[in-house]
Parts: structure tokens; sequence; C-alpha cells
């Protein structure tokens, strides 16, 4: 297989919890899904379709291109099925590639191992057909290998994401408890926001869901943070493909490389970016210093001016006077549930709030406390389910029109 001039399945891999949102983008962009699974969602491609997902996918960790599937019992077949790829067509003896692998095998007792492994296969079946092989560590700087091994189903892919997508690189001022990217920007699509109306994020934290939403009312790629991708690793990225052009600036009897291609996706994507006619977007906490964190970080994003930032309890948050946005808040979860006051009195105020003050916006509680969320005391219209890292949580969604803002029974 050529990942340059050939199609083949494209295995998009999630966080638990976000198939569907990057399903829905996916389907929207154009794919068809061929199959699903709790973390992964599988479409068919060309270079073309593998750059743009990797580009342009909000809620997605990786994009991955299957090189074997096979059943393997122990590290002794590993090793023996990783030896039969042919990496010389994939990696440059004189570059770098790094493993990383998800293991689920009583056999292998040090989930290191397989990893180590597979680099051993990869360095010695590149030593013996090229005469020397390419370094190895753990950093997200050349090529990149991806091992899935779960009982006997062993999968071994071509990374060609490398470092996740879910880490923009934009936030670099650290804050408690902060939101992944790619779950900020699923709870938003998730709300039904469509970058037009006002975004309102009390209690911001560092940020995330505000810079999220920025992001997406500009229409800002959001790969385009990552200056590399495991793909520029791969052997024949700067090489030329007969007959491929990469736009219509390119005559038709010149062939053009990966690069080239990439570099126009790329500029295509700036080029569709919104800078004119935002909608408000709102980020406020009662802290200081966290709402200078966020700023930082909106700054290294590239979309501070996009963003108001009050320093306020969440309660006096100043709202933009039109409605019909969405109010979005990701309040302290608690650890002994149901036990501390503190926090039933801050569910209680958020109830009030989004009741009092939020009339005609959407209202979205995230937390992994259903007993807490009881305190809010307002009738959901949703309650849609994600995972923070371990943690169960739902995205509580209500209408906060005179009949949505009701207390429950």
């Amino acid at each position: 297989m050529n990942i340059w001039t050939d199609r083949y399945p494209l295995v998009i891999s999630c966080a638990k919890g976000l198939v569907p949102q990057t399903s829905n983008t996916v389907m929207k962009m154009g794919y068809r899904i061929s199959h699903r699974t709790d973390t992964t969602l599988t479409t068919y491609g060309g270079l073309r379709d593998m750059m743009r997902l990797n580009l342009e996918l909000r809620t997605a960790h990786r994009v991955l291109v299957p090189l074997k599937r096979s059943r393997c019992q122990n590290l002794y077949h590993l090793y023996n099925d990783v030896m039969t790829i042919p990496w010389e067509n994939y990696l440059d003896a004189e570059g770098y590639f790094t493993v990383n692998s998800v293991v689920y095998n009583d056999t292998v007792r040090d989930t290191r191992l397989p990893a180590l492994k597979t680099k051993d296969a990869i360095a010695d079946r590149m030593r013996a057909r090229q005469g020397r092989r390419p370094d190895s560590g753990r950093e997200f700087i050349g090529a990149s290998v991806f091992v899935f091994w779960e009982g006997e189903k062993l999968e071994v892919y071509l990374d060609t994401t490398g470092e996740a997508l879910s880490r923009r690189g934009y936030r670099k001022l650290p804050w408690k408890a902060p939101m992944q990217e790619t779950l900020a920007a699923a709870c938003i699509l998730e709300s039904g926001w469509d970058g037009t109306t006002p975004f309102v994020a009390p209690m911001c934290g560092s940020g995330t869901p505000a810079i999220e939403a920025a992001l997406i009312a500009i229409n800002r790629a959001a790969g385009s943070f990552k200056s590399h991708f495991g793909f520029m690793a791969v052997k024949g990225y700067t090489q030329i493909i007969p007959g491929e052009k990469a736009g219509e600036s390119v005559r038709k009897r010149f062939g053009t490389s990966p690069e080239q291609i990439w570099k126009h996706l790329v500029a295509q994507a700036k080029v569709a970016e919104r800078i004119a006619g935002t909608p408000p977007i709102i980020a406020s906490d009662i802290s200081e210093e966290a709402v200078e964190v966020a700023r930082m970080n909106a700054i290294a994003a590239g979309v501070s001016q996009y963003i108001t930032f009050q320093q306020c309890d969440f309660a006096d948050t100043r709202l933009p006077t039109e409605g019909h946005g969405v109010v979005f808040m990701n309040p302290v979860y608690g650890e002994r549930l149901g036990q501390d006051d503190e926090l039933d009195v801050l569910y209680g105020r958020i109830g009030e709030f989004l009741a009092r003050r939020c009339h005609g916006y959407t209202g979205c509680v995230f937390t992994a406390s259903m007993e807490l969320a009881r305190k809010v005391g307002l009738r959901s219209e949703r309650r849609v389910p994600f995972y923070n890292g371990p943690l169960d949580c739902r995205l509580l969604v209500y209408e906060l029109n005179e009949e949505g803002a009701l207390k429950e029974h």
C-alpha cells in the first residue's frame, strides 16, 4: 500500500464518549462511516482525505491507517507479525519514529513491552532491508506507529497524526482540573451552538470552552496549531506525485508533493476563516488568576480579541443583551457526593442564575455528579453522556424559556 497514491481505510480514534460528535462531523464533511466502536470510527479515503481529517476534526484524537490485523497470542508472535510489515516503504532509514500501544492481554504484565517489541521488530526489519535503522524514542518528532492488542486481536497502524489532536498547543498555562480541548469542543457541538449567537462561559478556569467556542466562531481549523503530524515523516512526503496538482495555480503537466498538497489545504483553511461579524463570547471567573490564565491561553490560540474576560462571581457575569445563545458551566464535582454543603449551595445558585438571568439562552451544566445536578433544580431537556477521563459525566442541557426554566418536581 502506498499512502500517497492509494485509497485505504481511515480509522479515527476518539476519547471514550466522543464518537457520536466525531461521527456527525465526519458525515457533514461528506464521508461515509463503515464501522463504529466505543472509541473509533472508520471511513475510507486517500492522501487528501487523511490530511483533511487531521486538519479539521475538533473532537478526535488520531487518524490511523491499518497496516496489519492478525491473531496474536504472545510477545513472540507480536514481534514476528510486526516483522512482516514492509516498514522500508513507510519509514526513512535515517529518520525517527515512535511507537504507542494500548494493550489488554493476559500474557503481558508490563504494558511497556509490546511497544518495545514493536520497536525492535521495526528496527530489525529496516536493518535487514536497508542496512541501517531509524532512531526511535518517545517524542512525536518523526513518524508514529500505533499498536492495539486486545486478547488475541492485534492491530498495527501507521499513525498519521502523531501527538494527539486533543493537544492543540495553545494551553500554555495550567489551571485546576482543565477540560480537555476535544471534550470542550464536543460539549459545545452537543449544545447546539452554531457560532453565530452569544456564548457565555462563567467559571471559565483556564478558558478552554471559551477558546474552543471562539475557534468554532471564526471557523479556524483545529489542526492548524500543530507544526508536526506523523504523516510528515512518512517516506515520500516531499517527493513529487506524478499527475497530482495542489490547486488551479499548478499546471497539469507538473506533479506535486504531499508536502505541497498539505500546504495548499492549510492555506485553503486559512482563507475560509471568518474574521468579522463574530458573536459575543464571554469568559468569567471569580479568580483573578484564572482570568489571567484564560486570557494568556486565548492569546496563544490567537482568539483573545474575540473573547471578553470578566473577573466576577458567576452570578454577576454580564450577559450580552441579545439572548438565544449558550451559557456553558463546568462547576467542580466534589469527591464526597451529597456530603459537601458548599457544593449543594453552589449548584442551587447555578440553577437560580440560569432561571433568573438567562432567559432565551440554552443553559449547559457539565458534571460528574447527578446528585449535585439535582440541586440545580431545573428540568433538563437532554442529558448527554460524556467521560472526563475515567469519570462518567453528563452534559445537562436546559432550554431557558418560561416553560423550560420551571423547577423539577
